[in-house]
């Protein structure tokens, strides 16, 4: 079965884009291509079209192969919840809580799982183009390892190594992979890939002969630094310091705490890119600014730890400030259950049982509760009737006199979110609220600012075009479709 794995000399060297621009490549030269990611660790999942979960970024590759999310893409996700314990899924569904030296002496049975689920995934398609996680170079995990060389070679699948330039030392990144690899591994990658390269590229042709001499493995191309990779959703938590597009022009602005665990933050992607928006994450440290017109309280893995941590920056303070000067809040999922007047977690489904106060700004009251959410959502904005899609992702049942004032309809006419008697402070449990071009014209016209308009899912496939476009020029095409078998 024809396919190429992706893999990296670290964390955040571009593995994800350079999957999802080739996913669009091959899919535009009329091949079935699937995306695969043995077992990712990401607090910003997506739900699937079969009613599970997986990594958002596999989700950005289904789109950019043009077909839907499916589980078997994504079958080992680990969402942290601590420094030191994470739920596991397994196939879209939780399957337990561990922590890291309980989860590595399950690696070799979630091998099996992952291996079944990228054979599931070959039987459909004509190529199918895996990620793998981290760095292969990383020997002290090797041990049963399923994100890296041990799926390469359970699976018997070509790999590719990426490195990236941006960073600096890439020419010890890929030589030194190849020094600490032992034999079998070193022979699983069939090339090397330079990415985020800037300037005039005939300047770093010497060091890619020297990574060539040294290695042995082929020169397959540098790819320059991807401006229209900011428009993709990221899946890492680190690329939100880069901070939001502020500037004179713009005449509103938005701002969200930026909670140690925060999940599915691409929700807010819209809303930077809106050209009157000035939006930005709050880092720890830092007051959320009096000047905001909307604060956005964001999703998270552990509502009451972060919901503990909101306290400790002062960001309660801050947001009963911005409360009494007349600005409007917004919860999501999460931030939602933040806003009501009491959150409780009996059983430790998120993290130590334990409740807390909440901060009083809904009538609602939440208890968590192991059953889990899982699905896409549909229908209008209560009040202005603009049509929204997004889906639920979420555990914990929410109860309270301010339900009785929605924020949102579903399909079918029921209500979803909660909204105070004096319309500033709303929330509800969908993510995704801002994709659609009518929905966010809504939300902004409340704030006084006309939106450009756009569903966001037209904004990513114009990015996933133009990467592939460049993949197209600056990579070894053949020699890439040659090593995977094509």
């Amino acid at each position: 079965m024809p396919a190429l794995m992706i893999q990296g000399c670290g964390s955040d060297v571009g593995k994800s884009t350079l999957v999802a621009g080739l996913c669009r490549l091959f899919t535009d030269r009329g091949l079935v291509v699937r995306p695969f990611k043995p077992q990712n660790m990401s607090n910003n999942a997506a739900v699937t079209a079969d009613g599970g979960e997986i990594g958002r970024a596999q989700a950005l590759q289904a789109q950019a192969c043009r077909t839907p999310a499916t589980v078997h893409m994504n079958p080992v996700l680990l969402k942290p919840q601590s420094d030191v314990g994470a739920q596991v899924i397994v196939r879209g569904g939780l399957d337990g809580t561990l922590n890291a030296r309980d989860f590595r002496s399950r690696k070799r049975a979630l091998l099996a799982v992952a291996v079944e689920s990228f054979r599931h995934l070959s039987a459909e398609a004509e190529l199918v183009l895996v990620e793998g996680a981290g760095s292969p170079a990383e020997t002290n995990l090797r041990a049963n390892d399923i994100a890296n060389m041990g799926f390469a070679h359970a699976a018997d699948v070509p790999v590719v190594l990426a490195g990236d330039i941006d960073r600096g030392h890439v020419i010890a990144a890929v030589v030194g992979a190849y020094t600490v690899l032992d034999e079998a591994d070193r022979a699983r990658i069939k090339g090397f890939v330079i990415n985020k390269f800037r300037g005039d590229p005939s300047l770093f042709d010497a060091g890619r002969q020297e990574i060539v001499a040294r290695t042995g493995w082929r020169d397959l191309g540098m790819v320059p630094w991807l401006a229209s990779a900011r428009r993709l959703p990221a899946e890492d938590a680190v690329v939100l310091e880069r901070g939001g597009q502020a500037g004179a022009q713009r005449r509103v602005k938005i701002v969200a705490p930026l909670f140690p665990r925060i999940a599915n933050f691409d929700d807010f992607d819209p809303l930077n890119a809106e050209p009157e928006v000035d939006f930005r994450f709050a880092p720890p440290g830092q007051a959320l600014p009096g000047d905001a017109d909307l604060v956005i309280l964001p999703g998270t893995k552990s509502t009451l730890a972060d919901l503990a941590f909101l306290r400790a920056q002062g960001w309660d303070i801050d947001l009963a400030a911005h409360v009494r000067r007349g600005g409007r809040v917004l919860g999501i999922c999460g931030g939602f259950q933040m806003l009501g007047r009491r959150i409780a977690d009996p059983e430790g489904i998120e993290g130590p049982p334990g409740e807390a106060e909440g901060l009083g700004l809904l009538d609602i009251e939440t208890v968590m509760s192991p059953a889990k959410t899982l699905r896409a959502v549909s229908g209008v904005l209560a009040e202005s009737g603009a049509a929204f899609h997004g889906y639920e992702i979420h555990v914990g049942v929410t109860r309270g006199a301010d339900l009785g004032r929605p924020f949102l309809r579903r399909d079918g006419g029921e209500g979803e979110g909660a909204v105070s008697p004096n319309g500033r402070i709303a929330g509800a449990y969908v993510h995704g609220l801002f994709d659609r071009g009518a929905a966010r014209a809504a939300l902004l016209a409340g704030l006084g600012v006309a939106s450009a308009g756009q569903d966001h899912v037209q904004t990513v496939d114009a990015a996933l075009d133009e990467i592939a476009a460049v993949l197209e020029r600056t990579l070894d095409i053949p020699a890439l479709s040659r090593i995977a078998g094509l």
